[in-house]
């Protein structure tokens, strides 16, 4: 009978030391990303199957499942939802499972859905996109499956999630115009179901009502180009003297940049556009988007070594942000 490979033959295939090799598996931040590709590799060549103590109940099917809770065409259209499978894909292949995608559509009964994610299919669920009071959290918890929610739960769901820094985020948006003189700053909201379209307000909110005589500007859209566009209209129609235009996503704010040019408004001469993500969308508009970018790979991985990584759940874990500086502010 053949041994099982051990992690110092890991190592000693990928070129680095056993405790570079397990940092790689565990996806530690300190390990460069040639060294964990090169640990991915020999993990795939000799077969290495790590082995962890399992939390009671864990189990073993060798699948996850990622439910988003938006229709299949808005996923295609939001790279956020690329970034973030794809990430989580690759945190997947070095604990030897598969990924399932799955979607929930807001609003409709999901018995098959349920009964498929409670019947012992999968190791765990990424839940994505949550919505309002959505039932689906507490349902799962109660079949006794694993679930992690990407972003913060609305509703006061109480499960582990992973999140980036987005009221933070926002409010160093704002801030950075505000330091450039912008004072008459509007926001294109996201929903005001969802925790993060909450959250990004919340930090606009702030970071306005730290200036005193400032007032807010407040539009709602869903984190589409069509919303942004839209809503910047609005916005146009209602504050004509506008200086600038926080989105809370970077699709919106791409709408908000047609619908600037559209009207012959300079950009950021006259109004100055940020928006949130920092997703390849960013470096195609024109001018060229000043965003806040969020950790989406790692979290994406973060959100893997919570859910499967073999240790207790964090419960909280929130991300730093960034602001990223380009043309349009």
């Amino acid at each position: 009978m053949t041994a099982k490979p051990t992690l110092a033959e890991v190592a000693l295939r990928a070129g680095v030391s056993t405790a570079t090799a397990s940092r790689a598996l565990s996806r530690s931040a300190r390990v460069s990303q040639a060294a964990r590709r090169a640990v991915e590799q020999a993990v795939a060549d000799l077969g290495y199957v790590r082995h962890r103590a399992r939390r009671a109940g864990a189990r073993d099917t060798g699948a996850v499942a990622v439910v988003v809770c938006e229709d299949m065409l808005h996923c295609q259209s939001d790279l956020f939802y690329t970034r973030l499978l794809v990430a989580i894909e690759r945190a997947l292949v070095p604990q030897q499972r598969e990924l399932l995608v799955l979607t929930a559509l807001r609003h409709t009964s999901r018995p098959s859905l349920l009964r498929f994610l409670g019947g012992g299919h999968v190791d765990g669920v990424v839940l994505v996109g949550l919505r309002g009071d959505d039932t689906l959290p507490r349902l799962l918890r109660a079949a006794d499956v694993p679930v992690v929610s990407m972003g913060r739960p609305p509703g006061g769901a109480e499960i582990p999630f992973v999140d980036a820094d987005n009221v933070g985020g926002a409010a160093d948006a704002v801030r950075y115009l505000q330091a450039r003189g912008r004072r008459r700053i509007a926001t294109i909201a996201g929903p005001a179901d969802m925790s993060v379209g909450v959250d990004r307000l919340t930090g606009y909110r702030r970071a306005v009502r730290l200036t005193g005589a400032a007032r807010e500007m407040v539009v709602h859209g869903d984190f589409t180009v069509a919303s942004g566009e839209a809503a910047a209209l609005r916005l146009l129609d209602r504050a004509p003297g506008l200086d600038a235009v926080f989105a809370a996503s970077d699709p919106m704010a791409a709408g908000a940049l047609r619908a600037l040019a559209r009207l012959g408004v300079r950009v950021p001469d006259d109004v100055a556009v940020i928006g949130f993500d920092d997703d390849a969308l960013a470096r195609r508009t024109t001018p060229r988007l000043t965003t806040v970018r969020q950790p989406v790979e790692e979290m994406g991985a973060r959100v893997v070594s919570e859910l499967v990584g073999g240790g207790p759940l964090s419960g909280r874990v929130v991300m730093a942000t960034r602001l990223v500086v380009r043309q349009s502010a």
